[in-house]
């Protein structure tokens, strides 16, 4: 396509590309990822929208602060490989964010075509450039300052862990990732599935950092393995970065929940992910047959989309989404309630479990539901929730999956008590410099905010390595150089 001048009338009149996606009916029955990306002709189109404002606050809405402008100028030009070497200025999982991040409620929210028109797709552009890049075989590693002669430990290998480790990396750090789990990568491999982010594209990542020098060490809890201290003494490690997550489940504490067939959102994505269960039996791991059967997911976040698109995938005959609130309080983005209700998906809405039964051999067949309407605002701003008197019935179920968002890691907490923690258990943090109230320990993502998005854990992971390297030499980075 030429990438000749165009006026701003021009580009307001080029429509939002649509990124092609697997048809509905075919999608449901694989794992294979849903959306299939642009084009090189789509994705030239669609950056010729941008219209190179004076003041981009597109950026200002990123978390990373990666420079859109810019790298939507390149694509513009046709210019890929550059384009994806300037989004890694700034974030080091452009593959990732571009998938799984919701930039309807960052970047792309604040794009000034909003005002008129629909915003620029940031998030469609920056996944483009990181795909070409990768298929193209033409990874660039980025430049490696100097070593510095000092030793970070970063526990855990989700994006907060993973963008940290990368910048002191590059900042001439030695840097060792301490994983709990066989595989690297967090929730980015057990909790996102395979139909929304390949887990090819995490390992290439990885792999990446691997080049950098960053040491990967997995099956190894901190907490269990080696403690907090243990690390700074014995392992001689100068700072240390805490980005566990959120991974402790909660649940409703109504009765049946010990019943056979209720899982975890945390345990069953991380069976059909992580330990591939889905192929069972040519993998170890098994779960749920969920062919012929009805589950039911209790949520409306993206996790309760994760889950309840998987049963489907898995052959449920009915798979339901039960919400104690309507689809406009539901916190997932838009476009995975879109996804869903294509797959077929069924959206049982203001309602609420109350108990789940069983039978003789402790196998879930049901679950007690109240219906519900809503009232006045709560604390997160959203209408609450108030049961209707007279209202249950018994909705039949084969399958449940607890979908109502996580706790904290309990195990740095406990063996480290001088680290200090919120009401909530999450790691209270200076949030200018991510440090703990432990001398030279850094703390981000969920296990600071509680669950969150992947890019807002990026950009503590940055936020930290900054401050890290600081107090190390004395000096502040300048990440504009990069």
């Amino acid at each position: 396509m030429d990438p000749k001048p165009m006026t701003t009338k021009e580009r307001l009149a080029i429509p939002r590309q649509a990124m092609p996606a697997q048809d509905p009916k075919e999608r449901i029955h694989n794992f294979r990822e849903v959306n299939l990306g642009y084009t090189p002709e789509l994705a030239q189109q669609e950056a010729m929208r941008c219209i190179q404002c004076k003041d981009p606050v597109c950026i200002k809405g990123c978390p990373v602060n990666i420079k859109i402008d810019r790298f939507i100028k390149l694509v513009a030009e046709g210019n890929f490989l550059g384009a994806a070497k300037k989004i890694k200025e700034d974030n080091v999982l452009p593959a990732i964010c571009g998938r799984v991040c919701p930039q309807e409620d960052q970047c792309e929210k604040v794009c000034v075509l909003t005002k008129k028109y629909t915003p620029v797709a940031i998030g469609n552009l920056e996944r483009f450039v990181a795909d070409y890049e990768r298929e193209q075989g033409k990874i660039e590693l980025p430049d490696v300052k100097p070593a510095s002669g000092k030793k970070v430990a970063v526990i855990g290998s989700g994006p907060a862990g993973l963008s940290c480790a990368n910048d002191l990396a590059r900042l001439g750090h030695s840097v060792t990732v301490f994983e709990a789990l066989h595989e690297l990568g967090g929730v980015l491999m057990y909790g996102i599935p395979e139909f929304r982010l390949p887990k090819d594209i995490v390992k290439t990542e990885i792999e990446g950092m691997k080049k950098l020098g960053v040491k990967f060490v997995t099956n190894t809890v901190v907490g269990r393995s080696v403690t907090i201290d243990e690390l700074m003494g014995e392992e001689h490690f100068d700072a240390i970065f805490i980005g566990v997550g959120a991974g402790l489940p909660w649940f409703m504490g109504i009765p049946g929940e010990n019943l056979l067939g209720v899982y975890s959102a945390n345990e069953f994505l991380t069976r059909v992910n992580l330990m591939k269960a889905y192929d069972f039996p040519r993998s170890d791991t098994p779960v749920f047959d969920c062919r012929g059967k009805n589950v039911a997911v209790f949520g409306g976040g993206n996790t309760a989309m994760d889950a309840v698109r998987t049963a489907k995938r898995l052959g449920a005959e009915h798979a339901y989404i039960v919400y104690r609130r309507s689809e406009a309080e539901m916190p997932a983005r838009a476009e995975e309630i879109h996804n869903a209700k294509e797959e077929g998906i069924e959206f049982l809405l203001l309602m609420n479990p109350v108990e789940f039964t069983g039978n003789e051999e402790q196998w879930l067949t049901g679950v007690k539901c109240i219906r519900m309407e809503l009232g006045e605002p709560d604390e997160s701003g959203r209408r609450k929730p108030v049961p209707v008197k007279g209202s249950e019935f018994l909705l039949p179920v084969d399958m449940a999956v607890i979908s109502i968002g996580n706790g904290s890691n309990p195990l740095i907490r406990q063996t480290t008590p001088d680290i200090e923690v919120s009401k909530r258990d999450t790691i209270v943090v200076d949030i200018n410099t991510m440090a703990t109230s432990k001398e030279a320990v850094y703390a981000g993502g969920d296990i600071v905010t509680g669950g969150a998005t992947v890019i807002l854990a990026m950009g503590a992971g940055r936020t930290a390595a900054r401050a890290i390297h600081e107090k190390l030499t004395g000096t502040a980075p300048n990440f504009n150089e990069w």
